[in-house]
């Protein structure tokens, strides 16, 4: 019994900030794009906290859960906010502004983690109880969930966030001519992190070219935490 409880504290543990750093994340798309000119997000109700109205079934919940049970890569993603470039001001240049707005958000929420982290060190000390363990490890989730998502989404990999500002930021006919990519972008991805990964472990594709910005960022997250707390 004490085992599942552990287990499903865990769970929750990671539940709960995925959820908050997913939600927010399209948040912020949907808010930039309206005060740029598209008030389509909004129009469609999906200018909302509620989790909800943001949870996709399989890329949320189904496939991270299966890739974590099965030891792979974990990623994931969220039902897009939905956007018009062509009902945007400038619908190059606001593009770019909506699709770094998530993950720009990510690693703000991820400051707002580590600033909360130090402060719990700094006024429960050293002896944690069952309620501030619990929180040290959502707010530990936290730094790290949206560093990775962050990170992850500005891959210029069609359709994350990081396409868009490359496509915004190349001349027209360039521009043009890396779109047609969109329709290849998640095969690829898929091939990357999870085929070669699984047909050739020893080339460590993830350990070499994933976790090492991720734990670069979030080692600066942890001195900010760190500094909070007074160490």
């Amino acid at each position: 019994m004490v085992g599942m409880n552990d287990t499903l504290l865990q769970a929750a543990a990671l539940i709960i900030p995925l959820i908050f750093a997913i939600v927010f994340h399209e948040v912020a798309h949907g808010w930039t794009a309206r005060a740029l000119g598209d008030p389509t997000a909004y129009e469609q109700r999906r200018l909302s906290l509620n989790p909800f109205r943001h949870v996709d079934p399989i890329g949320t919940v189904v496939l991270p859960g299966f890739l974590a049970l099965t030891g792979m890569p974990i990623f994931g993603w969220a039902k897009p906010v939905p956007v018009n470039h062509h009902r945007l001001r400038d619908p190059r240049k606001g593009m770019m502004a909506v699709a770094a707005a998530g993950p720009g958000t990510n690693l703000v929420l991820a400051a707002v983690g580590a600033v909360m982290l130090g402060l719990l060190v700094r006024f429960a000390g050293a002896e944690l109880g069952p309620v501030e363990r619990f929180a040290a490890m959502n707010f530990n989730n936290f730094i790290l969930i949206n560093v990775f998502l962050a990170l992850f989404n500005l891959l210029p990999i069609p359709p994350f966030d990081g396409s868009h500002i490359v496509e915004g930021a190349l001349p027209r006919h360039a521009a043009r001519v890396y779109a047609r990519m969109r329709p290849y972008g998640l095969p690829l991805l898929f091939l990357v992190l999870l085929v070669i990964p699984y047909l050739f472990p020893d080339w460590g594709i993830v350990r070499r070219l994933v976790l090492p910005p991720v734990i670069w960022a979030s080692d600066h997250y942890y001195a900010l935490a760190a500094a909070v707390a007074g160490g």
